[in-house]
């Protein structure tokens, strides 16, 4: 065995902090379900087996503080029934605890103590007298001083004592003078590795204790003359001792079939310990055949690839160049067409084009695949933060998840983890009320809050209802009043739905008092922020005495979207195709003003616009002027866009924009056509948003001219600079610009 080196021991960090994760979750709902189901004896064997392999991973590691801890929450682990019930809150105190450690080796911060949580393990694996917690914790001094091998060490050198090995214990003490003791460490594992396997070293990388020697075994038909005048290195090595190793068994041996554990309950190894096993135990196979390996279930560990996002991304990055390139080609064919109408080559020219369409279409819907991922991965963490909140304002609350399966853009679903955490924080806080509440207003005690998700056309509908006692938008208002959000003329023109809006504004509140939960005004903004970045929106229901529903409408995906174009004063445009219900067209004459802002009456409703280009001037003619009203509807609202004219719909890479190149929250971003043209893509949040505030703030003036004086008349550096790459391309491929 040939200790890995340092880039092996990163890589292999790196995949115990992806399935770390997923273990703490797993232990967070193992727990949550002992505490429904005390003693379980299932239950407790699969925690067991978590805290196990996650002990086990973390020793592979390097990381003794979550080693440690596990092996000491195994002790509990193993207790009667008739301690059983305080195992839950043990259990779900260690997974933060383990999750606060992770957090810290990532970042490479201080660790968090864990003194108070090892004391409450300790005396409830041990509710005997303190002598007996006292002779443990000798016997594991003793054993750490004797024996400083991980599990996997100890594994690997019985294995190869077992194989007729001969296993040296070597000791080298590092001169005190040596100025660098960490390559010391990294000289005399080479040196040894130059003259045998090396089965186990220590101190193990990145170990902040002192290194004044360094311990190994190595297996070696070397003498002990030999790997002494070996590791003999000058102004390093001191001193240099050499002693048969005797057997000793691991203090937690490991079988060579990992299918199992000790209680005879099923389990695939861990990505860490069979990456561990498969890279860094690779020269212990014996020299003949093994039997052929059973085929990898699908969906087991074995079938699952785990690969870092941004390979993803720039996998994404280079179809979006690809169907720019696509649009680029069918516009130079539709060119050579129109040119060249009876050329033979313009129908052998189409058939490629039809092909290349029809697989980049598949090349895009399965690296699409690729990045979605269940809901289920956040809804996952809800039930252990409804257990506390709950618990904490004395509340009895049951959750129900459905559509966990639901597929999400990753990005999108790491970016709403927090506005739906504050969300359900504040249903439980805020929405439910307490069990005598309930009683008396014919409630059953428990309160229940709901989790769902869905598809709708191409968005995921995310929505989060609770049977509590709704909101009361009278209250909001006088609320909103009180704290100076509005003036009274804006609150008295505000609908519904615009007043139970004001709960996403920055700094409202409803609580009285200000506790750990509410009071100090941060909260549900920061869902209004993060909808508007993701170019989402969120509606509120509720029905005062029973209960309020938030419904988030997301885009499936950021990255390439189906969009509308249009024009507005010359300059080119597009939203969202999803976003626009229907496309109506119209003379300047029929749009009327009614309280400050345009209407139109279509068919039996009255539409109330908003005009992007500027305000035009009266006359006949301007009377006659034909426009296009794009009718966007969101939830229980509907508005017009008034635009100059329509240019299709096409396939859009959306390309983000700095600050520097547009000022202003209506544009989200930029792509580009196939004949090098650049459209900006509008926010449909900040035109919503918007179109409400210049409605209640209103005073005297048409509302007109939003794109007029947020676009500049030119695109800014940035945007001219996409343009000219555009330009560039197509002169590359033989196009004309």
């Amino acid at each position: 065995m040939t200790v890995p080196p340092d880039d092996r021991m990163t890589e292999l960090r790196q995949l115990f902090f992806q399935s770390a994760g997923e273990l703490v979750q797993k232990l967070n709902d193992q727990a949550m379900q002992l505490e429904k189901s005390p003693g379980d004896a299932e239950t407790t064997r699969s925690l067991r087996r978590t805290v196990h392999t996650l002990k086990g991973d973390a020793g592979a590691c390097g990381f003794r503080e979550i080693s440690d801890l596990s092996h000491e929450l195994e002790d509990v682990l193993t207790l009667e029934n008739t301690a059983a019930a305080s195992v839950p809150e043990i259990a779900l105190r260690a997974a933060d605890v383990f999750a606060a450690l992770l957090e810290a080796y990532r970042k490479g911060t201080k660790l968090p103590s864990i003194k108070p949580l090892r004391a409450d393990i300790a005396r409830l694996a041990h509710p005997a007298p303190g002598g007996t917690v006292q002779a443990k914790k000798k016997t594991r001094k003793a054993a750490t001083k004797t024996g400083r091998w991980s599990e996997y060490e100890q594994l690997a050198i019985a294995r190869a004592m077992a194989e007729a090995k001969r296993v040296h214990h070597v000791v080298v003490q590092v001169d005190p003078l040596c100025g660098m003791p960490i390559a010391a460490r990294q000289m005399i594992q080479l040196a040894l590795a130059g003259v045998g396997e090396v089965l186990a070293l220590y101190p193990p990388e990145g170990s902040v204790e002192p290194m004044n020697r360094v311990e190994a075994a190595l297996a070696s038909e070397r003498t002990a003359e030999q790997i002494r005048t070996k590791c003999s290195i000058p102004t390093i090595a001191l001193n240099v001792r050499v002693t048969p190793l005797r057997a000793q068994a691991p203090s937690h041996p490991i079988p060579p079939a990992p299918a199992a554990d000790s209680e005879g309950d099923h389990e695939v190894a861990s990505p860490v310990a069979a990456d561990f096993a498969a890279g860094v135990i690779a020269n212990e196979a014996p020299a003949t055949a093994e039997p052929a390996a059973a085929p990898a279930v699908p969906g087991s560990p074995d079938n699952v690839l785990r690969v870092d996002a941004e390979r993803i991304d720039s996998v994404l990055n280079l179809v979006g160049e690809l169907i720019l390139a696509k649009s680029m080609l069918q516009q130079t064919l539709m060119e050579f067409g129109q040119r060249f109408p009876k050329d033979v080559l313009q129908g052998k020219f189409s058939d490629a084009m039809a092909f290349q369409t029809r697989v980049l279409n598949d090349l895009q819907h399965s690296v699409m695949k690729i990045r979605m991922v269940p809901v289920d991965q956040l809804f996952r963490r809800f039930p252990r933060i409804v257990r506390d909140v709950g618990r904490q304002c004395g509340k009895e609350v049951e959750l129900m998840v459905r559509g966990g399966q639901t597929d999400l853009d990753k990005s999108i679903l790491d970016a709403i983890a927090e506005p739906l955490t504050h969300m359900v924080r504040n249903a439980v806080g805020h929405g439910i009320e307490t069990a005598e509440e309930r009683v008396r207003a014919g409630k059953r005690p428990q309160g229940t809050l709901r989790l769902g998700a869905y598809h709708q056309g191409n968005q995921v509908v995310i929505e989060v209802s609770d049977d509590g006692a709704g909101i009361d938008a009278e209250k909001v208002r006088q609320r909103a009043l009180s704290q100076g959000l509005l003036k009274a003329e804006q609150a008295a023109r505000l609908t519904e739905a615009e007043t139970l809006d004001l709960i996403l504004q920055p700094g409202f509140s409803t609580a009285e008092e200000i506790t750990e939960l509410s009071g100090r005004g941060v909260g549900l903004d920061v869902v209004q922020s993060v909808l508007g970045r993701l170019k989402g929106t969120v509606q509120i229901e509720t029905v005062w005495g029973r209960g309020t529903t938030f419904r988030l409408r997301l885009p499936l995906t950021l990255a390439i979207i189906r969009a509308l174009l249009f024009r507005v004063e010359q300059r080119l445009y597009a939203l969202p195709l999803n976003a626009v219900a229907e496309i109506a067209r119209t003379v300047e004459e029929n749009i009327h003003q009614v309280e400050h802002y345009d209407v139109l009456q279509l068919r039996n409703d009255v539409l109330p616009l908003l005009r992007l280009g500027s305000q035009p001037p009266s006359g006949p003619e301007t009377a006659r002027r034909k426009v296009f009203v794009l009718v966007i509807s969101s939830g229980d609202r509907k508005f017009g866009l008034i635009v100059d004219g329509l240019e299709g719909e096409g396939e859009l890479v959306i390309k983000a924009l700095d600050d520097q190149s547009i000022t202003t929250d209506l544009v989200s971003g930029a792509s580009i056509l196939g004949d090098g043209r650049v459209v900006l893509i509008l926010n449909m949040m900040a035109l919503m948003d918007r179109f409400t505030h210049r409605r209640a703030d209103a005073a005297g003036t048409r509302m007109a001219g939003l794109l007029s004086s947020a676009v500049p008349a030119r695109p800014t550096s940035s945007v001219g600079s996409i343009q000219a790459d555009a330009v560039q391309a197509r002169g590359t491929s033989g196009g004309q610009a």
